[in-house]
């Protein structure tokens, strides 16, 4: 590419551009992390929204993420997309799954952003490639995919576009595994990226037994939570299936069991969204809640994951480590 990339250590301050559910906390994230954001958002209400996930976030990052000295003050909220990238060291895009909104907020930052600067977009299923198509300096823009919630879940899915340079994506993967993410640096890419790939098939196959009247919600995601889902932080799929062979491991299973894999257990093609469809599974998550606000039930989440991740060994204090980059002070 042109410029030469900025050094990672170099990168002080950041710009999370959208402020709203994966946006924030990719901000609350970077703030635990050392660092000074900017965050834009032309809502009238995203300073408040912000605030209060921060507020929710940070006991969470207390207790695994926090590097000494990070200030959760050290944010601001601008509406002048110019003036939320100016000085920054690296670009956080998070807008919502709209190609033709992401088309043109790329192209916009493109035109602002200093161009040793990497710009790393959130998308969830979207190509860098057809995102970037209007924009006039490619090569350094890469998607940088988290997980909900970003400021808790490690795993983020790099890959760059056709015109992404190639040590665009090595400083983002690089860039990702300072912050202490665990980072998947993939060669090509793939609609729904990966991990989004499998979750959305075991989702359809779910829908599909709601449908049917197979299965509850409440049945559906006891099955995963009690069976498993509780394999699944150690080994993944593929190594669990690799265990259920036994001694003779994935080539016993596959020899053993490949037969059953013609067997028409799945669906997988996603059912009609119909409103029957629609009304049973919200109902149903309604009645799994059983009366949990979104709230509790996020706090609920946060500390089983905590408590997995030390149980993993995935959450040594984090206080020794150094920060990226002067993060400077101020409050917002």
């Amino acid at each position: 590419m042109g410029a030469a990339l900025r050094s990672i250590d170099d990168v002080g301050t950041i710009a999370c551009v959208g402020a709203g559910t994966i946006g924030g906390g990719w901000a609350a994230y970077f703030l635990a992390r050392g660092h000074r954001v900017r965050i834009w958002d032309p809502a009238p209400d995203a300073e408040e929204r912000l605030r209060r996930l921060i507020d929710a976030a940070w006991p969470a990052l207390e207790q695994l993420d926090m590097l000494d000295g990070a200030d959760r003050r050290a944010w601001s909220v601008h509406t002048d997309l110019a003036e939320a990238v100016d000085g920054v060291g690296f670009v956080q895009e998070s807008a919502p799954e709209d190609l033709a909104l992401k088309r043109r907020l790329l192209e916009d930052l493109d035109a602002v952003t200093a161009p040793d600067v990497v710009v790393g977009s959130s998308t969830s299923g979207f190509g860098m490639t057809e995102m970037a198509a209007e924009v006039a300096r490619p090569e350094r823009f890469v998607v940088g995919h988290p997980f909900n919630p970003p400021y808790l879940i490690p795993l983020v899915e790099v890959v760059g576009g056709e015109r992404t340079a190639p040590e665009v994506v090595d400083w983002a993967a690089a860039f990702y595994t300072a912050l202490g993410k665990s980072v998947i640096r993939m060669e090509r890419e793939v609609p729904g990226f990966i991990a989004n790939r499998l979750q959305e098939a075991l989702w359809r196959e779910a829908l599909h037994m709601v449908d049917n009247g197979e299965a509850t919600v409440e049945q559906i995601d006891r099955s995963i939570r009690d069976g498993p889902g509780l394999r699944w932080p150690m080994h993944g799929p593929m190594l669990t299936f690799h265990l259920a062979g036994g001694e003779g491991g994935m080539a016993h299973m596959l020899d053993h069991f490949g037969p059953s894999l013609k067997s028409p257990w799945t669906r997988l093609e996603a059912p009609e969204l119909t409103e029957q469809l629609r009304a049973g599974v919200v109902a149903g998550c309604d009645a799994a809640s059983d009366g949990r606000s979104v709230a509790e039930l996020m706090a609920e989440r946060d500390a089983g994951i905590i408590a997995i991740r030390r149980l993993l060994g995935d959450a040594q204090p984090l206080g020794d480590a150094q920060p990226l980059g002067d993060a400077g002070q101020g409050a917002s």
